[in-house]
C-alpha cells in the first residue's frame, strides 16, 4: 500500500457507536467501548479508521532527541486512520497537541484517540480535526513521557486495541472492532442501521413501542 492511497473501512458511515456496540454484543464479543472519560474535545465529532496504535510510558530524563518516536510515528500514518494513543490515564504531561494534529491532518488521518491528555485545545479545536482524550494538560511530554512501541496492540482506554483494528469515536463514546470480526459486526450494524430507520418511522407514526419491538426486535 502506498502512503497516499487511503485505508479501506468496510462500514456504513451513517452507522451509530451505539449500533456497532449491539452489533458487537450479538456476535459474542463484549469489552470493546473504551472507557467514557475518553471523551471529544468539542461536542460532535467523529472519528472512523483503522487503529495505528503508539504507547507511551513515564520517562525519567528528556532524552537526546525525544520527539524523534513521535515524528516517525505521525509521518507514517496513512490516509483514514484512526491514531489510538495509549497512555495508561497518565496526567503527567499531554501526548498530543496542535502541530502533532496538523501533521496528522495534512497525513490523512480521521482523528486521535487518547486515553491520556492533550493540549492546545483551543488551536486543534480551530483545525476541525477529531480529538479524543480524557482531558487537557498544557504540560509538555519531554522528560516526562516516551513512546515505548508503535503499531503493536495496546490497551487504551481499558479495551485491547491492536494496528488495523476498526475504531469509531463520537459523542457517545468510542467502539473497536477486533479485524478478525469486523465483517460481521460491520454486516450486522449496517442491517441495523436500515431496520432502525423503519422502527423510528413506525414510532413517529403512532404505532405502540410493543408492536414494533415485536415487528422488529430492535430497540
Amino acid at each position: 500500500m502506498s502512503s497516499s492511497e487511503p485505508v479501506r473501512v468496510p462500514l456504513d458511515p451513517g452507522v451509530a457507536a451505539a449500533q456497532l456496540s449491539d452489533s458487537l454484543d450479538e456476535t459474542g464479543v463484549r469489552g470493546r467501548v473504551l472507557d467514557p472519560a475518553v471523551r471529544p474535545l468539542r461536542a460532535g465529532m467523529r472519528a472512523l479508521g483503522r487503529a495505528r496504535t503508539v504507547r507511551f510510558v513515564p520517562a525519567g530524563t528528556a532524552g537526546e532527541n525525544p520527539y524523534d518516536d513521535m515524528i516517525d510515528f505521525i509521518d507514517s500514518v496513512l490516509p483514514g486512520e484512526v491514531v489510538v494513543i495509549a497512555a495508561g490515564g497518565s496526567d503527567r504531561s499531554a501526548c498530543w497537541g496542535e502541530l502533532f494534529s496538523a501533521a496528522a491532518k495534512g497525513r490523512g488521518a480521521a482523528g486521535v484517540v487518547c486515553d491520556g491528555y492533550v493540549r492546545d485545545r483551543g488551536k486543534v479545536l480551530e483545525l476541525g480535526f477529531p480529538v479524543f482524550a480524557r482531558g487537557t494538560r498544557p504540560i509538555d511530554y519531554r522528560a516526562r513521557m516516551r513512546v515505548a512501541a508503535v503499531q503493536e496492540p495496546v490497551t487504551c482506554g481499558g479495551v485491547l486495541v491492536a494496528p488495523g483494528d476498526l475504531v469509531l469515536a463520537e459523542d457517545d463514546g468510542i467502539v473497536s472492532v477486533p479485524r478478525s470480526r469486523e465483517a460481521e459486526v460491520a454486516s450486522r450494524a449496517e442491517a441495523r442501521l436500515a431496520t432502525e430507520s423503519d422502527v423510528l418511522s413506525d414510532l413517529l407514526g403512532g404505532a405502540r413501542l410493543r408492536e414494533v419491538w415485536e415487528r422488529y426486535r430492535v430497540l
